[in-house]
């Protein structure tokens, strides 16, 4: 039997297949992954035969076509995801853990199927995807010291961090190699002081911010709050840590971010306000390439002729 794991190239993907690795070890299985926004990975495999396939961390109804393929090929699929999916085919092929939930991530799904075998990871990759609160609370139940909380809190932000780019040369370490470094240790308290991986993507993380701190919003509203990034690889790699740091700068407001792409459009990032972690999926799905989850979602490629028009949607949404 052939083995093969696709899972999104951020905190949260590499948190849960850490999880799901570690419970059951396959180290021949073939890696699929990349950059945060690249969720159609399974257009990857599409020839796969007879095979294992575990899907974490990418949405199921974008991949809908592929894994109807693949069922129809033989294949084994699990899939795990905090996504929109839309209906689910039935398949004794296939089975599906997927939730919704705007408080919940593929960490802390992959966290419930293993029993909170390796729940230190989930927490990690719970602060990744930005569910603070929900991170603390699991960690305040497993009566972890204040550094403990801090040393989870920045593996998770740094490896979200490496997961942003428009393609894999913005990034620091292409997410398969993070990946298996981070696979090196099943403790991440000596991932957090042993790495020299991760005291990189720190030095890298603190250059980067240093150019964003100087950015003022181009929009500003009651209701939420428009930032736009230059087209430079800082910008790209810097984006959704950055749209994180806004959201707790101002709860009570909806924040998007502006990435000028190669061709004149927009690449969009949205977060919905924290205190209420609804409306950002919607909202992008609205526009052709856009997608997400309820909390955090985003447009691929907006055309440059809509921007006016997505600056008032986005404004009258919230």
């Amino acid at each position: 039997m052939k083995y093969i794991d696709v899972f999104n190239g951020d905190a949260d993907g590499i948190c849960a297949l850490h999880q799901l690795r570690l419970a059951t070890p396959q180290p021949q299985a073939r890696l699929i992954t990349g950059v945060k926004r690249d969720v159609l990975l399974l257009q990857q495999i599409l020839t796969v035969e007879n095979a294992q396939v575990t899907v974490l961390d990418i949405s199921f109804d974008r991949n809908r076509n592929a894994v109807e393929r693949l069922l129809q090929q033989n294949n084994q699929i699990t899939y795990i995801d905090h996504h929109f999916s839309g209906d689910l085919p039935f398949s004794p092929q296939l089975t599906t853990h997927i939730d919704p939930h705007p408080e919940t991530c593929t960490s802390l799904i992959a966290d419930s199927l293993l029993q909170g075998r390796f729940a230190l990871w989930a927490i990690a990759g719970a602060f990744g995807d930005n569910l603070d609160e929900v991170a603390q609370e699991k960690a305040t139940q497993l009566r972890l010291s204040e550094q403990q909380v801090t040393q989870l809190r920045e593996i998770g932000h740094l490896l979200n961090y490496n997961g942003y780019g428009i393609t894999l040369e913005d990034l620091h370490i292409p997410p398969a190699e993070l990946f298996l470094e981070v696979h090196a240790y099943r403790d991440p308290f000596d991932f957090y002081r042993q790495s020299t991986t991760l005291a990189s993507l720190q030095e890298g993380y603190a250059q980067d911010m240093e150019y964003a701190q100087n950015l003022g919003p181009l929009q500003d509203a009651q209701t939420g709050r428009v930032y736009q990034l230059p087209n430079a690889a800082w910008a790209r790699r810097i984006v959704g840590v950055f749209s994180n740091q806004l959201a707790r700068q101002a709860p009570e407001k909806a924040h998007a971010t502006l990435l000028v792409n190669d061709d004149g459009s927009y690449r969009v990032s949205v977060r919905a306000p924290l205190v209420n972690r609804t409306g950002a999926d919607t909202l992008c799905r609205l526009f052709p390439t856009g997608g997400g989850r309820a909390a955090a979602a985003g447009i691929n490629s907006l055309p440059e002729d809509q921007m006016d028009h997505f600056l008032s949607v986005f404004i009258q949404h919230f």
